[in-house]
C-alpha cells in the first residue's frame, strides 16, 4: 500500500459545478475539491471563462478541476489559458502518454465493469478515478455504480479514487470496501444535471465524514 493510499480522511469532491451558488455552498460544507466540466456533450458543460469567474471567487484551500474527454492538446491549453484550474482530470481514452505531457497535476479517469479493466488502469503512472462505464459516448455523470467488490485487493502506486452512483444512502458500502482516497460525487448531489441541491451536499459530506476512520 502506498503511502497516499494508507491516509485515513476520505476527501470529497463535488463534480458538474456550473453556478457560483453551488460553489461556494459546497465551500462553505468542506469539501476538497470543485469539478469543472470542459466537455461540451456534458449536460453539465461549463464555458471556461465562467468557470474562471467562479474560480476567482472560491475560499483558499478548495481545489478546482478541470474534466476533459478525448481533447486535444490545444483544447487543453486554451481552456487554462482564460481558466487556472489547478488539476486536470482526463475522462476518456487518453494515454498514459498525453497524461504524462501535461503541465497541471493529473488525475485520470477509469471506466470499470470488470476486472480486466483494472488491467488498463494500472497503466498510468498518476492518480486514479475508477468509475462506472457508461454507454458508448457518455462518460461520467449517469448516477450508475459499477460492483465495487472487484476493488477490494486492487492496490496502485498514485491515490485511488471513487465515483459512479455515489450517494449519502451507499457512502457507508463504499468506504466499507477499503480506504479510498476520495469519493467524488456529481448526480448524487443534484436536484438536475448541473445544478446541486445544498440539502443534499450536505449530507452526502456528513455521511463521509462519519464514515471516515
Amino acid at each position: 500500500m502506498s503511502v497516499m493510499e494508507s491516509a485515513t480522511r476520505t476527501r470529497i469532491k463535488v463534480c458538474g459545478i456550473t453556478r457560483l451558488e453551488d460553489a461556494l455552498e459546497a465551500s462553505h460544507l468542506g469539501v476538497d475539491a470543485l469539478g469543472f466540466v470542459f466537455y461540451k456533450r456534458s449536460p453539465r458543460y461549463i464555458d471556461p471563462q465562467k468557470a474562471a469567474a467562479i474560480l476567482r471567487q472560491l475560499p483558499p484551500f478548495v481545489s478546482a478541476v478541470g474534466l476533459f474527454v478525448n481533447p486535444s492538446q490545444d483544447e487543453v491549453d486554451t481552456v487554462l489559458s482564460s481558466c487556472p484550474v489547478g488539476v486536470i482530470q482526463l475522462h476518456g481514452d487518453e494515454t498514459p502518454e498525453f497524461c504524462q505531457a501535461q503541465s497541471r497535476r493529473v488525475l485520470k479517469a477509469v471506466a470499470v465493469s470488470s476486472a480486466e479493466d483494472l488491467k488498463r488502469a494500472s497503466r498510468y503512472n498518476c492518480p486514479i478515478l475508477l468509475d462506472a462505464k457508461a454507454p458508448p459516448g457518455v462518460y461520467g455523470g449517469t448516477g450508475t455504480r459499477f460492483d465495487w467488490s472487484l476493488l477490494r485487493d486492487y492496490r496502485h502506486d498514485y491515490p485511488i479514487s471513487l465515483a459512479g452512483g455515489l450517494n449519502a444512502e451507499n457512502v457507508q458500502d463504499a468506504l466499507a470496501v477499503r480506504q479510498w482516497f476520495a469519493l467524488d460525487v456529481s448526480s448524487g448531489v443534484e436536484v438536475s444535471p448541473g445544478i446541486k441541491d445544498a440539502g443534499k451536499m450536505r449530507t452526502f459530506i456528513a455521511a463521509v465524514n462519519g464514515c471516515s476512520k
